[in-house]
């Protein structure tokens, strides 16, 4: 599995600490300094089946510095992936990234549920 993080991200070290405590493998990748290519977003926002706006990380500060609250409804799905590709930190993070699934944002019981 493929977990991309921000490692000074809390809730990023609350995941990779969860994952090590239950022994499952994965493979880290830092999504600030390799952020997602638009096709790597396309596919997993397809195998996750939620819609392309649960993969913007609202709460970070370039988000509301680019005022996409207001800009993301106007915006074609080809257009978000586009800008989500620019910049790992507009994207939400943990994502954790297997064969069957795509989880965003760390819930454990969410994680539990698919992974033990």
């Amino acid at each position: 599995m493929l977990f991309l993080c921000y490692p000074k991200c809390t809730t990023c070290q609350k995941a990779r600490k969860w994952l090590d405590a239950n022994h499952i493998p994965y493979e880290e990748r830092h999504i600030a300094e390799q952020n997602p290519s638009a096709d790597e977003l396309r596919t997993w926002q397809a195998r996750s089946g939620l819609p392309l706006r649960r993969f913007f990380n609202t709460s970070g500060l370039l988000y509301r510095s680019l005022s996409l609250k207001d800009k993301l409804p106007t915006m074609t799905e080809e257009e978000m992936l586009a800008l989500l590709a620019t910049d790992g930190m507009l994207v939400k993070r943990p994502l954790l990234i297997s064969d069957d699934f795509v989880l965003i944002g760390f819930k454990e019981s969410e994680w539990a549920a698919k992974l033990l």
